[in-house]
């Protein structure tokens, strides 16, 4: 308990494990407060009238509100607050990016609140174990292709509204890139506990169908599907489009982090060199730190510390155990003999911003160097896999490759076809709400009615609305 008047200012730290100890295995890093621990750093939060922790969340998250209940001891109470908007919560605990933090103004004086630290608490200490309710049977079917973070969250915002969906995943499971998120940040049962909520709503899971080989757009369509969200995602990925990136060692980082959830065997050798400075290189480096039993791995990335874009916290993790990290340099060519044996990487400077208003990257003659390694880890961006789809769609890109439609609803070409996506599990999930709104609005103007808003998802009560001092949000899709 704090013991002065500028102590109880002070972050409650976050339990969690030695870095020389965690690099030796995918245990969970962070540990969960206690209940004394998270009342402690929930009185911390000032309640600010404009709450900027919530303008800030991509799902209008009231974060204030389920930190009031936990800093009156009323974790049930929390808990409840958590999964009225957010029905992936259990996952959100322990994965999100945490923008609310970046907002919150304790950082000025003690750090942030703990805010996704506090969730975790408010799900894991109170009940949890709620079922959605939804309302009356509309007797409309949607059909959602793709089970990611985006098509869940549609799923539940029809399902409450009482629509049929069914959610098509090409992959066996459920989960899209979150399948994809390291051990060490989720144990992987979170998703599951997360989708159990959904029992009483009209949604089906059908998991192995592809769109293109197992069904198109017609046949959903002649199967009486009235209204077809695309939640596509981003499954490919980039290129480098050097010589040697063929070569046996060279590999995609979605597929390696893949390929370790399921198996935890992924052969990369004690040398790793990794191409990127996105959260996805972040998980690829601190991945392969483990799996090469703390062997050498370095990360090269084409501009200064302070431009990645992954998390900060992510990068001084990655530090803490032990990654190397070469800014501004670009790979030239992978080199082998049948195999990787290391990467050529060549020094970058930056010009001054052009028309974008980012700097060019500019190659510096004669700064050449090779990096010794067994592997090479890609992660340069993702791309959406568009086989089987009509070019009538008129799709356009994301920041970082997910398909959507044109306008505020998302519908794309086609009348009753929508496709949205976003660059983060959360993102991903506002981009769903807007195609789920979007397909509803479109429904029921079909039937001379008017939009339907979200109702109570527990069944009973008044529509939750927005936080009080709510001004509307302070990112861009």
């Amino acid at each position: 308990m704090p013991t002065d008047e500028n102590s109880r200012y002070d972050r409650v730290p976050i339990p969690e494990e030695p870095a020389t100890d965690r690099v030796q295995s995918f245990v969970e890093i962070k540990h969960p407060y206690t209940a004394d621990e998270a009342v402690l750093e929930a009185q911390r939060c000032l309640q600010c009238a404009m709450p900027f922790c919530v303008q800030a969340c991509p799902i209008a998250q009231d974060a204030r509100g389920y930190i009031l209940k936990i800093a009156q001891r009323d974790f049930d109470g929390a808990a409840q607050v958590i999964l009225g908007e957010n029905p992936l919560a259990t996952t959100l605990c322990k994965v999100c990016y945490h923008y609310c933090e970046d907002a919150c103004i304790m950082h000025e004086r003690g750090g942030e609140i703990a805010i996704r630290q506090l969730k975790r608490s408010g799900m894991e200490m109170g009940n949890a174990k709620i079922e959605y309710a939804a309302s009356a049977p509309v007797h409309e079917r949607i059909a959602i292709v793709g089970g990611g973070p985006a098509g869940l969250m549609a799923a539940w915002e029809l399902g409450l509204r009482g629509y049929s969906a069914t959610v098509f995943e090409s992959e066996p499971v459920l989960g899209g890139q979150i399948g994809a998120i390291p051990k060490y940040h989720m144990d992987g049962y979170e998703l599951e506990l997360d989708v159990a909520r959904f029992r009483q709503l009209d949604v089906t899971f059908t998991v192995g169908a592809r769109l293109g080989r197992d069904f198109t757009l017609d046949t959903l369509r002649s199967d009486g599907y009235l209204a077809i969200y695309l939640a596509l995602g981003t499954p490919g990925h980039n290129t480098l489009g050097i010589p040697g990136e063929n070569l046996p060692g060279v590999v995609a980082a979605l597929d390696m982090l893949e390929e370790t959830n399921r198996s935890a065997i992924a052969s990369l050798g004690r040398r790793v060199v990794v191409i990127g400075g996105g959260d996805v290189a972040m998980d690829a480096v601190r991945s392969a730190r483990r799996l090469t039993h703390v062997g050498e791995v370095t990360v090269v990335y084409r501009r200064k510390r302070d431009q990645m874009p992954a998390g900060h916290e992510e990068v001084e993790e990655a530090e803490a155990e032990g990654v190397e990290f070469k800014f501004e340099r670009a790979p030239v060519q992978v080199i082998g003999r049948g195999k990787v044996e290391g990467i050529i990487v060549r020094r970058v400077q930056l010009s001054a911003p052009g028309p974008s208003g980012r700097p060019s990257i500019v190659p510096v003659a004669g700064s050449e160097e090779t990096i010794p390694c067994d592997s090479v880890v890609v992660a340069v961006g993702e791309k959406a896999d568009l086989a089987g789809l009509p070019p009538e769609l008129d799709l356009v890109f994301g920041g970082t490759g997910w398909p959507q439609g044109k306008g505020d609803d998302t519908m794309t070409g086609i009348d009753g076809v929508f496709a949205s996506g976003g660059r983060s599990v959360v993102h991903a999930m506002a981009a769903g709400t807007r195609s789920a709104v979007g397909i509803d609005a479109y429904l029921r103007k079909r039937a001379g009615a008017s939009p339907t808003p979200r109702p109570n998802p527990f069944g009973a009560g008044a529509p939750l609305g927005l936080p009080a001092g709510y001004g509307g949000p302070t990112w861009s899709p």
